[in-house]
């Protein structure tokens, strides 16, 4: 009978996941010889056998993919027959462009779960346990194609064993790049922080076990870096770990051993069930239960520490997603702080000399592995915001999954703003964005920044024509990216915000896009942040914004929003700021800031519906102080969460090109309803306000389709008051769910700008 020969070539996510085993057993099942080959942009196949069964093939292919894999582009071609004798997986081919199409590290899969604790199996509380579908696949790799010997695995020779299994077709760890066990793989040890070895391998565990139910702080080096673990239901541990990690109020992120745990201290709805129990593993943002839900099993509560997470009703709650977590609290028995490996404004440690270094006064043991993390990505954060998974954090478990856009870019640098930088680099229409890299105050913090663009633009062989960056000059990324020697482009902060919504959904304009956040520098130099802009092709337009008032102090009222209350007032009312004497002011404090307010000295204008949010918090007496970026709006989110009421506050739309939201009313009305009325009901008719003006301008503008985006579409009330009010009034309306609608999103947007140039 006649043979046909097929050639397929493969582009998506088909690297890192099984892919290649099931090619090999879709050629047994329909009787194809052949091969399959990893090449540098996925997967090239060749199959000879008859034209019937190769359909059969073909539609299995396009539809019985394995777990995680996404085919992008596939292309058949008829070749002349070869007359191969059987089906083989080929040795790589690593010449042609990089595949923008890497995935992530994942977490450990169930039945490697089993395996570690099964006493039968030879992975038993082998804490490297791997297969096709899980374990280290981003933060390990060298270069691309993804084989082992291009990973931080290549210096583990398989045994036997190992190989056995890693050429049994029809075992899970057939062709799994990553096998290993207690034989061949990497060992743990525990350091002092001195370096000094105080235990290996299974000794090394059952110390640190000791260690956490002691009251220590153990560092752990995890899958992208250090995490830094302490027992969360140990008061004075929880304390100590504040003190030296200089980390006073900010709540803490909670590891447990599995979802029944996590349902025990939070509300865990399906969807959030799921996003636990993801690939990705992310920290799950949750409401905190009042009391502790027992369940079936009354053995095993536990109460968490006061100073866990102090005055939030939301817990940060991650499952286990490494072998070695998963034995550490098999043992332990209660939930773990796992915090990132560093210090106050550095980035995470991924290095073992590095965390002994900058962690040897935090953690008094360190749980060290020999398998080299080549690049550092700390944990991802996700919150449940009007019904969607949204990723505040992108890193781990996401990172660098590619943005993918329908028109392709000439090659670009983006390299984010100040806070929560993440960078971006595309090819043709793929972007990828790079992990979290945080705040850049630190000079850790810049060399790694940097150290990040060289491994981008290395690692998926991109050179770069340009830069973009933010148009605040006096950014770190955008001060770095001046001595890169390359052409550069800004792009205003609130404009790149909305864009990198656009971005994540594959919208174009026209759009009105809505920014809110703390601030960035505008078009006319002042800080922005309460923006209403239409997107046009060839730019944006400011149509509205919010009244703008003075920040006493300038950088000063960020961190403190009882500065932002005395600005707001003093806009309403000059001179009569200090009236009421309910801000916590010295004498000498308010003879200085009337000066400074009524002489406008150090006192930039805003719009921000950030520092509104702040002013507000401490006219009520929440929050007048932040001892953490959004401390203040998260708590005023929090109280309105508390009570239910569609009540809202007055305001006033100016007629001005833009179109001007006048505030004072509802700040009047706001301040007299402090002596008669509760604070959450309060709270909650600020939120009915903004969402209510949200719709009035949408109106205005008359542009069906809305995003919205900056930092305080991280309030999931908000979003929601405001996307029911939108969608009821007819509009298209979308929010991030990919990418972060804070400072992490800005790279994505500042590559799409590159579409829009007037």
């Amino acid at each position: 009978m006649h043979k046909d020969h097929l050639k397929i070539i493969i582009t998506g996510f088909v690297q890192g996941l099984g892919f290649r085993p099931f090619i090999v057993r879709l050629a047994r099942q329909y009787e194809q010889n052949g091969w399959i080959t990893n090449t540098s942009e996925g997967v090239a196949i060749a199959i000879e056998g008859l034209f019937d069964q190769q359909q059969e093939f073909l539609f299995s292919l396009n539809n019985n993919l394995p777990p995680l894999a996404e085919i992008r582009s596939l292309s058949v071609t008829q070749q002349a027959l070869q007359n191969f004798a059987d089906f083989q997986i080929k040795d790589s081919i690593s010449d042609g462009k990089r595949s923008t199409f890497v995935l992530p590290d994942m977490a450990i899969c169930p039945d490697c779960t089993d395996d570690i604790f099964n006493p039968a199996s030879r992975y038993y509380h082998y804490p490297f346990t791997s297969c096709c579908h899980c374990g280290p696949r981003y933060s390990i790799m060298i270069r691309q194609p993804y084989d082992r010997q291009q990973t931080s695995m290549l210096d583990f020779t398989i045994c036997h064993d190992c190989e056995t299994d890693y050429q049994s077709i029809d075992n899970r760890r057939f062709h799994a790049q990553t096998i290993a066990c207690p034989n061949c793989g990497p060992q743990i040890k525990l350091l002092d922080p001195g370096g000094q070895v105080l235990a290996e391998s299974r000794a090394a565990l059952s110390a640190a076990i000791n260690a956490l139910q002691s009251g220590k702080i153990v560092a752990i080096k995890s899958i992208g870096g250090y995490q830094l673990l302490a027992d969360a239901t140990h008061q004075q541990a929880i304390e100590r770990l504040r003190q030296r990690k200089n980390r006073p109020h900010k709540p803490f992120a909670l590891m447990v051993s599995d979802l029944a745990a996590a349902q025990q201290i939070c509300c865990v709805n399906e969807m959030e069930q799921v996003a636990l129990a993801s690939p990705a593993a992310p920290i799950v943002l949750l409401k905190r239960r009042e009391t502790p839900n027992l369940g079936n099993n009354q053995s095993t509560v536990f109460l968490l520490a006061p100073g866990v997470a102090p005055d939030s009703n939301l817990l940060g709650v991650m499952l286990a997603y490494t072998p070695l977590h998963h034995l550490l609290l098999h043992d332990l028995g209660f939930p773990v702080v796992a915090t990132s490996g560093n210090i106050h404004n550095e980035p995470i440690c991924f290095e073992d000399q590095q965390a002994l270094t900058r962690l040897g006064k935090v953690a008094d043991c360190f749980l060290i592995h020999n398998r080299p993390i080549l690049r550092p990505v700390d944990d991802s954060i996700v919150r449940l915001i009007n019904g969607k998974i949204t990723v505040l954090r992108r890193a781990r478990g996401y990172t660098p999954l590619p943005v993918s856009l329908k028109t392709a870019l000439p090659s670009t640098l983006a390299v984010g703003g100040q806070q929560k930088n993440t960078i971006a680099i595309n090819q043709d229409e793929h972007i990828i964005l790079s992990q979290h890299l945080g705040d850049l105050d630190s000079e850790a913090s810049r060399q790694q920044f940097q150290a990040t663009i060289s491994d981008l633009k290395h690692f998926f062989q991109i050179i770069p024509t340009g830069i973009i960056h933010d148009l605040h000059a006096g950014y770190s990324s955008s001060q770095l990216a001046s001595h890169l020697g390359q052409t550069l482009e800004p792009v205003q902060h609130h404009y790149a915000h909305a864009l990198s919504c656009l971005a994540e959904h594959g919208l174009e304009p026209p759009v009105l896009g809505i920014v809110w956040d703390g601030s960035g520098l505008g078009d006319d130099n002042t800080l922005w942040g309460g923006e209403f802009l239409r997107i046009t092709r060839s730019g944006f337009e400011r149509f509205a914004h919010f009244r703008t008032f003075s920040l006493p102090g300038g950088v000063k009222a960020i961190q403190e929003p009882r500065r932002a209350a005395l600005g707001l007032r003093h806009e309403i009312s000059p001179g009569n700021e200090f009236e009421n004497r309910n801000l916590p002011f010295t004498s000498l404090e308010q003879t200085l800031l009337s000066q400074a307010l009524n002489k406008s000295i150090n006192c930039p204008r805003t719009s921000s519906l950030g520092r509104l949010f702040d002013g507000v918090a401490s006219l009520l007496g929440l929050c007048h102080i932040n001892h953490y970026e959004g401390q203040a709006a998260m708590m005023l989110e929090s109280l309105a969460d508390s009570v239910t009421s569609d009540a809202q506050y007055d305001y006033q739309l100016l007629s001005a090109k833009p179109v001007i939201i006048d505030w004072q009313p509802m700040l009047e009305q706001l301040q007299d309803d402090i002596a008669n009325s509760s604070p959450a009901l309060i709270a909650m008719k600020f939120h009915n306000t903004l969402a209510d003006i949200i719709r009035v301008i949408a109106i205005q503008a008359e542009l069906e389709t809305i995003v919205l985006s900056g930092g305080c579409f991280q309030n999931a009330l908000l979003v929601e008051k405001a996307v029911s009010k939108l969608k009821t009034a007819g509009f298209d309306v979308y929010c991030h769910e990919k990418i972060p609608p804070n400072d992490g999103g800005l790279a994505l947007g500042q590559l799409y700008a590159l579409n829009f140039r007037g």
